[in-house]
């Protein structure tokens, strides 16, 4: 009996280490600390996917994100954007000169803010789903990091405990 409840007990840790796991997906490069990368699915007949996530800069150094780019088979080309009130309208633009994150601070992109555009989707992006991107940084090079799609109309999932 008491070798049945040290083997139950070591699953339940094996089981809570692989799914916290498979929630934290977190990366690092240099200073920089990029966390949970997510996107929203989209429906059938849909071109432009959306990506977020959170850049921490740690370091004494500006950095800044520069690029995004995603294999072909996800999206025709990908561009970081903004969403932001000009004149009374909410209105979407490219950031060609990237953004900028400050040493000590956070560079938010969620919905309604600052976020990625996966532009001529080839395929629509369904719950579930993980593609790889790359992030371009202007002093930390690039960072190879994965996106897991979750539900249309998903709220920002940043800080689940990881």
């Amino acid at each position: 009996m008491l070798a049945l409840a040290r083997l139950m007990s070591a699953l339940l840790i094996a089981l809570s280490f692989s799914i916290s796991g498979a929630m934290a997906h977190d990366y690092s490069k240099g200073s920089l600390h990029i966390e949970h990368p997510w996107s929203r699915a989209t429906p059938k007949g849909a071109s432009v996917g959306a990506g977020y996530l959170i850049v921490e800069n740690r370091g004494a150094d500006a950095d800044r994100l520069v690029s995004v780019s995603v294999p072909a088979e996800i999206a025709g080309r990908a561009e970081i954007h903004e969403m932001a009130m000009q004149d009374g309208v909410m209105r979407m633009r490219p950031l060609p000169r990237g953004i900028e994150i400050a040493p000590g601070m956070s560079a938010r992109l969620e919905p309604g803010g600052l976020h990625l555009m996966f532009l001529d989707l080839k395929r629509p992006l369904e719950k579930g789903d993980r593609f790889k991107a790359t992030l371009a940084f202007e002093k930390a090079g690039a960072v190879e990091v994965e996106f897991v799609v979750e539900a249309m109309g998903s709220a920002p999932q940043h800080n689940m405990g990881h």
